[in-house]
């Protein structure tokens, strides 16, 4: 059965029209600090890149550990190359791929460091460009289109021989080089592959490399030593370019997966070497991506935290096919898509099913069809939806089947493109799949404890995911399925300890895993109950049932009180190996990783939308800054930021599917969204200020609005939805059942 649903187009023209182009008095550009991300914990890199690119081109500092996964973190002095691929917010480092290098002269060992220090002085960076003076006196200016990096190389007078390292050994974290390739074509062409093995066990990137003057000499080194050949082979190659004296050195260098004639044709993606014109280019697009919501505050520094999140919700999935359309696999099967589109990879869905893969239903009308049936593609080459995809490769991290929300909220809002049926059998296989622990989940109605670690974290997010079932299920008609995955949507009850309040880990036999402290944290998945946390951030994940939630409390308010506590308990854990994502307290609230990020909404779910809005605010304003570490955590693909771009203007899809956002304190004065069928809704927050954080009064389009909620497709219709905002918290606002965002028990 396929979607009924058609843009025509005409119609999509329009969307793209109404949602790609910029306010010329606006350079919203200007408003994106690169840099947001790359201090703390936040795993962000500050290069260059375009919306969902195959190429993110940008500084490694050449250090391993934890927070240099995306190869930068502003703590570092020094820079060991410019690599064409990264990982955006992620807590795992892989990809760092074909590393260039500029120096004053050839460096024939792999042993020799050759980073260079830097001061922050002499760098600084913008959507689509990064620059920065050396400590050996070349600057280097980076930009990039989509399947190609622009690099350009100044000397200082004193080189004798300007050199271009190409450095296929470069690998830190988790990344190793397995089987390299470097070839001369001529005096200005090389081709090349580095196969190697990380995160994703099996992955290859194939490239092409382009230089503005002649190549006066290769030097070649693999593992068996020198070489100048003009082809070298090995676990691992690195080649030395060498130049006759000059004073600028220009490359582009091209990626594709399939191989390197492919990569030679995307080299087309920039036809001349005028390098300021592609990066007034890359400037361009990106400033056409952030137009798709403008909005209005007298407030610069919200400008910044807005826009740089905006930002970074364009950055992954990446693509990884070429421009025909063809990818090969990990598994060397050469591919393309079954629609015609573009394949994308890089799928940090426990992350970004919450709401990122939501907001792109409003944000991204051109790219979302191919990214969904990305995933599709995913299932037909590997027999399961991914978990996390990783250049294709199932890296199976993280807990849940999350591309179920994805998919079901897209069925759910008749996305253009996607089989609904198709989708579904995909969905259905996940939730009746023979690993990760679904076997025990449906023979227990929850996963035992005695069967594996994170048990408590992965029945609740089944759960949900299986609602998520259910109401495709419903839509397509297939009541018995609905019936069935209805009734999986309620195992979270079989967690639920109502002495204490908290959602608990259980034995086969059914008794509670004692003793039970709910501080306590392991961050050892197969050792811990809650994955990245403790109980205090764990019990609450319900969202499709939130009053179902409430109605086990024993005591009256018992869900309204507990949550009380939550936000006012004392911010620290127990345990020796404590996790280290779960950061950015308020009490016990952890707004730095992403179990938490619904919960100060659960308020307005039972009659008290005046505590969400007063805990959204707080939230706003204390884990978002316009700083290196302004993100509390991981940004995680995106995700940290899509909370704070729906949250910021108002909202947020608490239950992930089918398009209900609900209403939280808007920071912003005026937000205009340019929605996928080119018409456009603004929400307004009138006498809005950092001391009038409660919603007084609702009108859409002029007149009074009572529920606490807006679903999607009233948003299509465009409009204005006005927030009267006061000092003073309207307890008689949200007070009425009908008011309030859906719950299962409904």
């Amino acid at each position: 059965m396929k979607n009924n649903k058609i843009w025509t187009l005409g119609t999509l023209a329009v969307a793209l029209t109404s949602a790609t182009l910029p306010s010329s008095a606006q350079h919203l550009t200007k408003h994106v600090d690169t840099f947001i991300g790359t201090g703390g914990h936040g795993h962000t890199y500050p290069g260059a890149t375009l919306p969902f690119s195959l190429v993110q081109l940008s500084p490694d500092n050449g250090k391993s550990g934890w927070d240099w996964v995306s190869g930068y973190h502003i703590s570092s002095d020094s820079i060991a190359g410019f690599s064409h691929m990264h990982l955006s917010g992620t807590g795992i480092g892989d990809w760092l791929d074909i590393a260039i290098m500029p120096l004053k002269q050839p460096v024939l060992s792999e042993k020799t460091d050759v980073k260079q220090k830097f001061s922050r002085d002499n760098e600084s960076a913008k959507p689509g460009y990064y620059q920065v003076t050396l400590g050996n006196g070349i600057k280097a200016e980076l930009t990039s289109t989509e399947r190609v990096g622009f690099h350009q190389y100044h000397f200082p007078a004193d080189t004798e021989t300007p050199t271009i390292r190409v450095d296929l050994k470069h690998e830190y974290n988790w990344d190793k080089a397995t089987n390299c390739y470097l070839h001369q074509v001529n005096d200005t062409t090389l081709v090349g592959l580095r196969q190697s093995k990380g995160w994703a066990n099996k992955q290859h990137v194939y490239f092409a490399i382009t230089t503005s003057q002649p190549i006066a000499k290769v030097h070649m080194v693999t593992p068996t030593g020198h070489h100048n050949d003009k082809e070298a082979t090995g676990a691992w190659v690195i080649g030395n370019l060498e130049f006759k004296k000059t004073d600028k050195i220009q490359l582009k260098v091209a990626l594709s997966t399939t191989d390197s004639n492919k990569a030679l044709l995307a080299l087309n993606e920039i036809l001349d070497w005028n390098f300021a014109r592609v990066e007034t280019e890359a400037e361009k697009k990106w400033e056409k991506e952030l137009a798709k919501i403008q909005i209005e505050t007298s407030d610069e520094r919200l400008k910044t935290i807005f826009y740089s999140a905006l930002y970074h919700t364009a950055i992954a999935p990446t693509l990884y096919s070429d421009a025909d359309g063809e990818y090969k696999n990990y598994k060397g099967e050469r591919k393309t898509m079954a629609n015609g589109g573009q394949r994308y990879t890089f799928f940090s869905l426990w992350d970004t099913f919450r709401a990122l893969k939501p907001l792109f239903t409003i944000t991204q009308p051109e790219k979302y069809t191919d990214i969904l049936n990305s995933m599709l593609a995913f299932y037909d080459e590997n027999g399961l939806l991914p978990v996390w995809d990783l250049s294709t490769f199932e890296t199976n991290t993280m807990t849940g089947y999350h591309a179920v929300p994805v998919l079901a909220d897209a069925v759910l809002k008749e996305w253009p493109g996607l089989d609904a049926e198709r989708a579904y059998q995909a969905m259905r296989k996940s939730a009746f799949q023979e690993i990760r622990e679904v076997p025990a989940y449906i023979e227990y109605g929850y996963v035992p404890q005695d069967v594996n670690g994170g048990s408590v974290t992965k029945t609740l997010e089944y759960a949900f995911d299986d609602y998520c079932i259910a109401m495709v299920a419903q839509k397509l008609g297939k009541k018995e399925d609905y019936a069935l995955f209805l009734k999986r949507a309620k195992n979270y009850i079989n967690h639920f300890d109502p002495n204490s309040g908290f959602m608990r880990a259980k034995y086969k036999n059914g008794k509670f895993v004692e003793p039970f402290d709910p501080f306590y944290s392991e961050h050892e998945f197969d050792k811990s109950q809650y994955i990245e946390g403790n109980a205090w951030q764990h019990s609450f994940y319900v969202p499709h049932d939130i009053r179902g939630l409430d109605k086990l409390f024993p005591e009256k308010d018992g869900l309204d009180k507990m949550l009380d506590t939550l936000f006012a308990a004392p911010s620290y854990m127990t345990g020796e190996n404590q996790s280290p994502d779960a950061s950015g307290f308020i009490g016990q609230y952890a707004h730095g990783n992403e179990p938490s990020h619904h919960i100060a909404y659960m308020y307005t779910y039972i009659g008290k939308p005046w505590k969400t809005q007063e805990k959204i605010r707080f939230i706003v304003d204390s884990m978002y800054h316009e700083r290196p570490d302004g993100y509390a955590g991981n940004e995680d693909a995106g995700q940290m930021s899509a909370w704070a771009v729906w949250s910021m203007m108002g909202l947020y899809p608490v239950a992930p599917v089918g398009g209900e956002y609900v209403f939280g304190s808007p920071v912003l004065d005026k937000a205009n969204i340019s929605m996928p069928n080119g018409k456009t809704f603004t929400i307004i927050a009138r006498n809005n200020s950092t001391k009038n954080i409660y919603v007084k009064a609702i009108t859409l389009n002029g007149k009074p609005y009572n529920k606490m909620y807006i679903r999607h497709e009233d948003m299509l219709k465009g409009g204005e939805l006005v927030f009267e905002m006061s000092d003073k918290p309207n307890k008689e606002l949200g007070q009425k059942r009908e008011s309030w965002p859906t719950s299962m028990e409904n």
